[in-house]
Order: structure tokens, then C-alpha cells, then sequence
């Protein structure tokens, strides 16, 4: 999937807010090695560095796009430049952190505690991810791609919501670690704009889809699906657009 990191970041503020939220909920210790998971374009990075100047920050990136913000953005960190599905360090770090990246990996009942295995003991893993795939913003991708001309080459993305429940991740990080902190978060995103909730899709979710088609056959889709989301999420009287978004936290010490 090729990330596009200005459509990505046309909606920085509201992206920005649910990381920041979980950096502020990690509480204060003192990391001398921190990776960042999915660090995206950087603008999350530059602040974790900022709160632990003294440590080795290291944003593990998969897409070269991003990676090329990500040094512009923060230069004082490493980068990375590596697929999260075959990330195998060969270090442990004090702190994990990821924001609105693990959704995209599979089999989570496996992923959580591989990832909690590179924590040191008595480190922290810190993630964020979107939980909002069974909104209509999300849901009616699935439905364009299984009603159109396009639907042989793109079904097969048509699948379950890549996130389970809050007590799914206790479940998994629980046995694992001294203190567990999990909760969730709707935010009421008020967005301005023509048809602003395809083009927050545009940015992720949708982008694996136009990504698979060309040319006519990819506007016809993305008019498809903007039709539909439009008539999904219409202006309030102000001419805004209201989006509820719900996210997933969890915040897990390792057992020391």
C-alpha cells in the first residue's frame, strides 16, 4: 500500500489528539531506549523524543513515503525503514509505543505478546488503534467494493473488523504484566470541508482499495463510495460534519 503522507496529514489535528492522549497516560519513568511502531510521518516521534530527550528513539516505519517526512519531521531520531508485520528486533526496548498501527497486522492473539516479549521487564507497551470499523465511514467501503464492476479485484479486502474488544487485549496482556490500563474513547470529529469523511478515509482505510484499481475504474469507485458516505454524514446547519470516532487504548507494564 503506498501512503500518501499530505492526504494523510490534511487531518493532523484530529489524528494527532488520540496519540497524544496515550503518551500522556504513559506514566513518568525514565526509558533509555523507545521504539515507536507505525511512526507514520513523524509528528508523533518529535514528541515522544521530546519528553525523553535522553533516550534512543527509533521510529520503525514501512512505508519509504512516510519515512522521508519522518526524517524532515524528526531528525534527531533513528528511522527504520521496515515492514511492522516482520519486525523481529534483536534488542529489547524500555518503552513501546504505536499509535494506529497494529490494526494493520493479523492474528492478534499472537502479535500482543510478541511484541510485549521485546519489553524490558518492568517496561512499558503503549498502543492505539482505531476501532471504529463497523462505522459507516468504514463499513460502506466494504459495501462499494461488493457492488460494482470492480468487485472481482477487490473483495477479498472486504473482511472482519481488525480489532477485537477491550477484554480481548486484558486477556492477552494480563498474564503478562504487572499493571494493565485499557480503555476507550469515542471523539465527536468536527470536520469542514466537501465530503471530509472520504477524504479522512482516503488517507487510510479507503487507500488500500484505490490502490488495487486504475485510472477510470479507481475515480468511479472513490465517486461511488463518496456518494454514499456523503449521504451517511451530511453538514449540520454550521455546514460541518460531525464524525464520532472510537479508538482503543491500552497502556501495560511487563512484569519485572
Amino acid at each position: 500500500m503506498v501512503w500518501d503522507p499530505q492526504q494523510y496529514l490534511k487531518f493532523s489535528g484530529h489524528r494527532l489528539r488520540p496519540a497524544v492522549d496515550l503518551l500522556m497516560r504513559i506514566p513518568d519513568f525514565a526509558p533509555r531506549a523507545i521504539a515507536d511502531l507505525g511512526a507514520g510521518a513523524g509528528n508523533v516521534t518529535k514528541l515522544i523524543k521530546e519528553r525523553w530527550p535522553d533516550a534512543t528513539v527509533t521510529g520503525v516505519e514501512g512505508s519509504a513515503e512516510m519515512v522521508a517526512a519522518g526524517r524532515k519531521a524528526a531528525p534527531d531520531v533513528e528511522w527504520s525503514h521496515e515492514d511492522l508485520g516482520h519486525w523481529r528486533p534483536a534488542r529489547q526496548y524500555d518503552l513501546i509505543y504505536s499509535n494506529a498501527a497494529l490494526h494493520w497486522l493479523p492474528d492478534h492473539a499472537a502479535l500482543f505478546p510478541s511484541v510485549m516479549a521485546t519489553v524490558t521487564p518492568g517496561g512499558m507497551l503503549a498502543v492505539q488503534m482505531p476501532r471504529n470499523f463497523l462505522a459507516p465511514s468504514h463499513v460502506l467501503i466494504g459495501e462499494t467494493a461488493l457492488n460494482g464492476p470492480w468487485r472481482s479485484k477487490v473483495e477479498h479486502l472486504v473482511t472482519p473488523p481488525p480489532v477485537e474488544g477491550p477484554a480481548f487485549y486484558h486477556d492477552l496482556l494480563a498474564p503478562l504484566s504487572q499493571n494493565v490500563d485499557i480503555w476507550e474513547t469515542e471523539y465527536l470529529q468536527v470536520l469542514e470541508g466537501d465530503n471530509p469523511v472520504k477524504e479522512w478515509t482516503k488517507g487510510t482505510w479507503l487507500t488500500r482499495y484505490l490502490d488495487i484499481l486504475q485510472g477510470d475504474e479507481k475515480a468511479a469507485f472513490e465517486a461511488a463510495y463518496g456518494e454514499r458516505v456523503a449521504k451517511a454524514y451530511p453538514k449540520n446547519a454550521a455546514g460541518q460534519t460531525l464524525f464520532p470516532f472510537r479508538r482503543l487504548f491500552m497502556v501495560a507494564q511487563r512484569k519485572g
